[in-house]
């Protein structure tokens, strides 16, 4: 991160150049940045409640339907290195103006679809803002407020992801299962225009935060530290959507969750992440790494456990709320984590990051679903999904080593000269 310190009383001074921003202004920016991750978070999600509708209406099957939810996906991983070279001269407010319009028109475009392409392509279009937006986010978001409540203030702007799944993706299921997932699409729509008009009021202009040098961005990847910052993340989060993706059939066919209360487990789930998305910003300010790999040990432990608890209903659904509490408080750690990692250049290795967790995504889905085409059962597939997470802890736990050894090498020749 730039070089930065509190400014006088609890507001904080961005950087040379800048003029100081009060804790009142800051904490308006985060709530912009919040709403937007609101949007971009329902805008990602509620499709997958919406699949019977949307293959009705464009007369396709489920599977293709599902393929929209994989189109996103490959859209932000694609999107993120993309877009942050094109807005890389932009400062940076500008720039997440640039992306909410991107994330306006494609939702806009997805509302009036006239067939399954044009859907596939809006889904594309949307998502490109997504890994810059998160990307650059994060960096603002840690730029605004004193150095040491930097995780806390990227916690803040990643609430409004995980309340997302709270109120985001049941009502707007709802409202595509009463007017048609085309309404859906429209009311997400008018919230990306809505998140605009907080963004460009609310967060503050900060010429004093260099634009990246895309050169310099790129070379900071050459870094050991950053690239095992990545793989934390693909492979810490990558073991929870082993699970979630799958998390209806487990909660209906192992838990006997009838169809009807599995939207209210998840909603659950969802609370639990919101808790464990502040959590995890504390615990990041409070000590980073060791922090992360206790989270992860955590996690780990948990979806063992799932393997065994899901099989009773009350149990299974103490333990997707206890998983949603540590699986989101691995989220502000892994993004400080790389932004603290690539100081010279952290705005191409955030938007990275954010690639890598939709990365994470697809692999754990795709071990998921290969658990259950070997026949091994749903209750391997959280296993799978520990196993994933343990990996990530083993990367976790080189990454600490190698830094304090550097550490210690850096104290001894101190101590020498």
């Amino acid at each position: 991160m730039n070089s930065r310190a509190p400014a006088e009383g609890s507001g904080s001074a961005p950087s040379s150049g800048d003029a100081p921003i009060s804790a009142a202004s800051s904490r308006l920016a985060l709530f912009a940045l919040s709403v937007a991750a609101f949007a971009i978070g329902t805008t990602e999600f509620v499709i997958m409640g919406l699949l019977p509708e949307v293959a009705g209406d464009l007369h396709v099957s489920i599977p293709s339907a599902g393929l929209l939810v994989s189109g996103y996906a490959l859209g932000v991983a694609a999107g993120a290195p993309l877009l942050a070279a094109l807005t890389a001269r932009l400062e940076r407010r500008n720039a997440l103006l640039l992306l909410l319009g991107l994330f306006i028109l494609g939702n806009a475009l997805c509302a009036v679809a006239p067939n399954y392409g044009v859907l596939m392509v809006a889904r594309v279009v949307a998502a490109f803002c997504h890994g810059s937006f998160f990307g650059i986010g994060a960096v603002v978001a840690s730029h605004i407020v004193p150095r040491d409540q930097a995780a806390r203030a990227i916690a803040l702007m990643f609430t409004g992801l995980t309340l997302a799944n709270v109120l985001g993706v049941p009502f707007g299921t709802f409202l595509g299962q009463w007017a048609g997932w085309r309404a859906t699409f429209g009311a997400v729509t008018m919230l990306g225009v809505l998140a605009a008009i907080a963004v460009w009021r609310l967060v503050p202009a900060l010429p004093g935060l260099p634009s990246p040098h895309m050169r310099r961005e790129l070379g900071v990847l050459r870094q050991p530290q950053v690239l095992l910052a990545l793989a934390m993340t693909v492979l810490g989060f990558g073991g929870v959507f082993t699970v979630f993706t799958y998390i209806a059939p487990i909660l209906q066919q192992q838990s006997h969750v009838s169809v009807g209360a599995t939207g209210w487990v998840l909603i659950l789930f969802g609370v639990g992440t919101t808790i464990g998305n502040m959590l995890g910003g504390r615990l990041a300010d409070w000590r980073l790494m060791p922090s992360l790999a206790g989270v992860l040990s955590v996690l780990a432990l948990i979806l063992l456990v799932f393997a065994w608890t899901m099989h009773d209903t009350v149990a299974a659904i103490v333990t997707v709320f206890v998983w949603g509490v540590a699986a989101f408080a691995t989220v502000a750690p892994l993004q400080m984590r790389v932004v603290q990692q690539a100081s010279d250049g952290p705005h191409l290795a955030s938007t990275l990051n954010i690639a890598a967790f939709n990365l994470g995504n697809a692999i754990g889905a795709f071990i998921g679903g290969a658990m259950i085409n070997l026949g091994l059962g749903l209750p391997a597939v959280s296993i799978a999904g520990a196993v994933v997470t343990v990996l990530g802890l083993l990367v976790t736990l080189v990454s600490l080593a190698l830094e304090r050894r550097r550490t210690t090498c850096m104290a001894n020749c101190v101590v020498g000269a």
